[in-house]
């Protein structure tokens, strides 16, 4: 969770009154946030990853003010209009294909107030931002742009600007080897043909997201009165989140915000939008969740104190609320409001005996029947690559991809467990034979459910060695069976990643459950392996429904 550290007189300047430290310490532990100490005029305090809005002065101070009754209620911010647009080029589409821009005029820095836009700009990096993955964010001087601005993407070398806080002129491929910044965060950018600037309609670079700034258009000072600021990433309602709360960081410290038309391909956007989202909930369900019996005249109330409008059984969730997205999260607000310390402890009227879960008792018996056999058990990761669980593995087999993966080598949820076994092989060629391991894991599908996500539990055993054959992974399945006292079919199958004739299907009772063979000498090859394997795979979710019924 990250920490921030803020200035106590700012603070209650934004909350209109002076606060007593004991009251400050008690009030900022139970908003949902963890009070690390207040030394002097500084507070420390750790933040939640669910509140980035919390993570300036202005957050935490508009937050703290309701809390404490001294400003309840939504804290609305009018929008202006610039006239100023934001042209976003059709090259930026396979690079940072969104923007999020605003204007925000009025402002009188000094060195507090730049030292405070830094750590938000900073903070939500790390946090919301995902260190700049999913969201970078530029702040710049406006009066030294020259709009319209536009978006674009160009090749590395044709790119050249002065980066903050350089002596000399740079590329874009000498900025991410020779400047500290882009040394961090050049990754963003590896394998990319052209890289994202923005610039202004003189050709001057403003930044090169999401690395860093121009020292001529990018560097906010003391006699900065007006500033652009724009979020570039890969999810447009992220990005406008983010805008949402930095803009009313900004207009907090006594800016006045302008909005900006965004110019795409294909459509025209007006950002920010501040107005508040309407999200109904209903009395009984917040009661329940809770465990009080609430009025719908005390939920306004407890809502107010958190932030939210109230309009006719509906909440109006603040825009830059970026945490809010089910009835479940205002009830987690009006249970702060309500104050958690107020909760009654009940013992709950109903006898209950408790029990391990069968399942997981099947698991472990499993477990132990195959350190029985002496193969090694071994953990292995959910996450891994698409090339491994299926070019690897000369299988289509279909993989559900992450959004935002933070690496090539981990952006997929596995589909089966094999080949992060082989992977373990693979590892370990270095080391004696035979090497005979197993795994019992989750492994995700697409489906019916509110995520479009299922899971399952499956067993994965491979054994490797000089004589690894189709007869010897089958006398595994025999033992294991017969263990478990389950009578089980098996026929012949055509599986690419198993040798043709020596793969077969396994059945209970109807149901199939499992894959057994010899792994293809294509694929042991693509794993760089030089001693046969042979496999089983179960699918130990529908081996546990079977043998019940």
């Amino acid at each position: 969770m990250p920490s921030i550290k803020i200035n106590k007189e700012v603070v209650e300047k934004l909350v209109g009154k002076k606060v007593p430290i004991d009251q400050l310490k008690d009030r900022i532990s139970m908003l949902g946030t963890d009070l690390e100490g207040i030394e002097g005029n500084e507070i420390s305090v750790e933040i939640f990853p669910n509140r980035p809005d919390l993570l300036s002065e202005q957050g935490l101070a508009r937050a703290l003010s309701s809390f404490i009754g001294a400003k309840t209620g939504l804290r609305k911010y009018r929008v202006g209009k610039s006239g100023e647009k934001v042209i976003i080029d059709k090259s930026v589409k396979d690079v940072r294909p969104f923007t999020a821009c605003a204007i925000v005029k009025g402002l009188k820095f000094d060195d507090e107030k730049i030292k405070e836009i830094i750590q938000i700009q900073e903070k939500l990096h790390v946090t919301y931002g995902r260190n700049r993955k999913k969201c970078a964010i530029g702040v710049y001087p406006y009066e030294k742009i020259k709009p319209p601005i536009k978006f674009i993407a160009k090749k590395p070398g044709e790119i050249k600007f002065q980066p903050l806080e350089a002596f000399k002129e740079m590329t874009g491929l000498q900025i991410l080897s020779q400047h500290p910044t882009g040394r961090e965060y050049g990754y963003l950018l590896e394998g990319k043909d052209k890289f994202p600037i923005f610039v202004d309609s003189t050709n001057q670079v403003l930044s090169m997201p999401p690395i860093i700034n121009s020292e001529q258009t990018g560097k906010i000072t003391e006699k900065t009165t007006d500033v652009f600021v724009e979020c570039s990433g890969f999810d447009f309602d992220v990005l406008h989140k983010c805008l949402n709360i930095i803009a009313a960081a900004l207009a907090d410290m006594g800016g006045k915000i302008y909005s900006m038309e965004l110019s795409y391909p294909d459509r025209k956007v007006t950002t920010p939008n501040l107005e508040p989202v309407p999200m109904k909930f209903d009395t009984k369900y917040i009661s329940r969740i809770i465990g009080v019996d609430f009025k719908e005249s005390e939920i306004k109330k407890y809502l107010e104190m958190m932030g939210y409008g109230y309009e006719k059984g509906k909440a109006l969730v603040p825009a830059y609320r970026a945490d809010v997205m089910h009835p479940i999260d205002l009830a987690e607000d009006i249970c702060i409001a309500y104050g958690y310390e107020n909760l009654k402890e009940e013992i709950p009227k109903v006898a209950t005996n408790a029990e391990e879960d069968k399942f997981y008792v099947f698991k472990d018996r499993i477990a132990n029947i195959f350190v029985g056999l002496g193969i090694l058990e071994v953990k292995t990761y959910h996450l891994t690559s698409k090339e491994n669980q299926t070019k690897k593995m000369k299988s289509d087999i279909s993989v559900i991809e992450l959004a935002n993966p933070n690496s090539k080598e981990y952006h997929v949820l596995r589909a089966w467990i094999i080949p992060s076994l082989m992977e373990v092989l693979a590892g370990n060629k270095h080391n004696e034979y035979p090497q005979h391991i197993f795994d019992i894991g989750t492994i995700f599908k697409k489906g019916k459910t509110d995520t479009g996500v299922e899971e399952a539990d499956r067993l994965g055993v491979v054994l490797c060695n000089e004589k690894a054959d189709f007869t010897e992974i089958k006398q595994v399945l025999d033992y294991l069976m017969k263990m478990l006292d389950v009578k089980y079919e098996i026929e012949e199958t055509d599986n690419s990643s198993f040798i043709p004739g020596r793969a077969g299907r396994i059945s209970v009772k109807g149901k199939n459950v499992a894959y057994v063979g010899e792994i293809n000498p294509e694929v042991l090859t693509s794993w760089e392996m030089q001693m046969p394997v042979a496999a089983l795979e179960i699918n130990l979710t529908d081996l546990f429904e079977a043998i019940k019924k």
